[in-house]
């Protein structure tokens, strides 16, 4: 108990080491030196539960040995965690394809390229959640039939009087405007789309329509980067 009150006794001097900035003495900022403080209560209260109670000298050098290796770890961890996290975000985009990996202060959304050679995104149109393929040869956002009524559209409504080429071969499209559309936390509304005839597309592209209204997108080997 003697050595947990010394430690929070450190925790107000540190406290109050920060709040003059005495971390320039050492060469660090002010903010270094606050995220430096749990580390140190960390390593305080470890220390403390090692001398907690009476143990043989072998028994307390392997006590601080595996200790101090576990505080080298989370030492190296903090110091690398930017690139710890773009790791965890590429194991994220291998385990769940078409998920974005969202960064809200750049703006950007990043898609892993799919094990068929395709970026598979998912997104919603209309409130429901479509997912397409990202394809630069679209001119506009083209959407299955199946999709266009998940996303609320009246298919049956429609002229299909505008003739398209999908993998399917040559089809017909109905043109339309989607009034919402969010990719990754890009939104963009009145979107000019097609909507394919029955049985002519079995999954929906991501074109031009959209992307076009992005500051930018990046392909790479394996990633896709959409920028609002």
């Amino acid at each position: 108990m003697l050595f947990i009150g010394f430690a929070i006794v450190v925790a107000i001097a540190l406290a109050l080491l920060i709040s003059s900035d005495a971390g320039t003495l050492v060469g660090l900022t002010q903010q270094q030196t606050g995220q430096l403080v749990p580390l140190l209560i960390l390593l305080i209260v470890f220390a403390g539960g090692a001398f907690a109670r009476r143990r043989n000298a072998s028994e307390l050098i392997g006590s601080l040995a595996l200790w101090a290796g576990l505080f080298g770890i989370a030492m190296v961890g903090y110091a690398y965690r930017d690139d710890l996290n773009g790791i965890a975000a590429r194991v994220f985009g291998e385990l769940m394809p078409g998920t974005a990996i969202v960064d809200r202060d750049g703006g950007t959304a990043t898609f892993r390229k799919g094990r068929d050679g395709h970026f598979q995104i998912k997104g919603q149109i209309n409130g429901a959640d479509i997912t397409m393929i990202f394809d630069t040869g679209a001119s506009a956002v083209v959407l299955s039939s199946a999709d266009a009524r998940k996303a609320g559209i009246d298919t049956a409504s429609l002229r299909f009087n505008v003739p398209v080429s999908t993998a399917n071969g040559t089809g017909r499209a109905a043109s339309v405007v989607l009034d919402r559309m969010e990719i990754g936390g890009i939104v963009r509304n009145r979107v000019r789309a097609f909507i394919a005839e029955a049985s002519a597309l079995d999954t929906s592209l991501l074109g031009m329509s959209f992307l076009e209204t992005l500051s930018r997108y990046t392909v790479s080997s394996n990633s896709l980067e959409l920028t609002d």
